[in-house]
């Protein structure tokens, strides 16, 4: 999975529309192998956007679990010593 995409499920407060669309984006751009599509495929490629937006948003709305709620900034912690950890010299 790409590295750049982030758990968005089970946050308080929860993903914003951005966050899901900035995911969406991420995966896009991974499957289809170019950050920046040509003027030929930018339509296809905001199709496919919107998409994964719609499908993500739906997915998170539905999901439903009794543990409870992540904090971000515990979770940005973390993720700050993981990377510390891998990129120390």
């Amino acid at each position: 999975m790409c590295r750049n995409i982030r758990t968005l499920h089970n946050f308080d407060p929860p993903a914003t529309q951005e966050e899901v669309r900035s995911a969406a984006l991420q995966y896009v751009r991974k499957i289809s192998g170019s950050s920046r599509p040509s003027q030929a495929n930018a339509a296809a490629f905001e199709r496919a956007v919107d998409a994964v937006t719609a499908a993500s948003e739906r997915l998170l709305g539905e999901l439903v679990t009794q543990a409870p709620p992540k904090d971000r900034e515990a979770e940005a912690a973390k993720a700050r010593t993981r990377a510390a950890k891998r990129f120390a010299a």
